[in-house]
């Protein structure tokens, strides 16, 4: 039996889904008939959107999302815009704490010829930014952090863009299950007060910087001040910029 839009909307909403209408659409839009049953199954039960879809708007790109990967978030391309306006063509630009690759892929997109460096830690997200960082000066890495990346760029990078999480370890039970029970807690806890991983990047961004270069991290208004002094710490001079539309929030490093 055929699912129709009104009984998906239906289900959707009776599962917590605050969009059911746009929601139910794409479904119905992106699936084969077989299909839309078991992927409104899916996500009743929880299961991000994209992950079901299999893709994610971002930048006005549709980006590759593989199940089990982090799901780029609308706020994000904040920090993909700022990064790409301090590109240039033939700038090497590192996408560290990748997820999917879409920080990379958007700036890749929006300078030509740049040389794009991706690096996660978690061995599905890079196979998942493989598939969106295709052609030949775009790379993926999998690896703690700067130890990923091929020493021949050290001392040569244009702008190192940073989206690690921050959210601290005792409020990711209080996340939404989409999140919480579908994407990893590697991409998800930054530590006690959510800037761990902030501060270890920051520590050792400078000796990776080219002259002129920057790191971009993004953060909450609530943890800025604690990014900012990490990257003074790590010898740069640091400013915030913030997007209260996407309620986006940036730290931006320069030595």
């Amino acid at each position: 039996m055929s699912v129709t839009f009104a009984g998906a909307v239906l289900r959707l909403r009776a599962a917590g889904c605050v969009f059911a209408e746009d929601e139910a659409g794409l479904i119905l839009a992106e699936s084969a008939p077989e299909d839309v049953d078991r992927r409104l199954r899916r996500r009743e039960a929880g299961e991000p959107l994209e992950q079901i879809l299999g893709w994610a708007e971002f930048c006005g790109l549709r980006i590759a999302v593989e199940p089990g990967v982090f799901v780029p978030r609308r706020r994000t391309e904040f920090l993909a815009r700022r990064a790409a306006a301090y590109a240039h063509p033939g700038a090497i630009v590192v996408d560290l704490c990748c997820g999917t690759g879409a920080v990379g892929r958007a700036i890749a997109e929006a300078v030509p010829a740049i040389e794009v460096y991706a690096a996660d830690v978690d061995p599905v997200a890079v196979h998942c930014a493989r598939t969106n960082l295709t052609g030949a000066l775009l790379h993926a890495y999998q690896g703690d952090l700067f130890e990923a990346l091929p020493g021949a760029i050290r001392g040569r990078v244009d702008v190192l863009a940073v989206n690690a999480p921050y959210v601290p370890s005792e409020r990711i039970a209080l996340m939404p299950p989409e999140a919480r029970d579908y994407e990893p807690r590697v991409a998800l806890d930054g530590g006690p007060d959510g800037v761990a991983v902030h501060r270890r990047v920051a520590a050792e961004a400078r000796p990776w910087l080219a002259r002129g270069g920057r790191v971009l991290i993004e953060t909450s208004d609530e943890q800025a001040p604690i990014t900012a002094a990490a990257l003074a710490e790590g010898g740069l001079r640091v400013e915030i910029a913030v997007d209260d539309d996407l309620g986006a929030t940036v730290a931006i490093g320069q030595p």
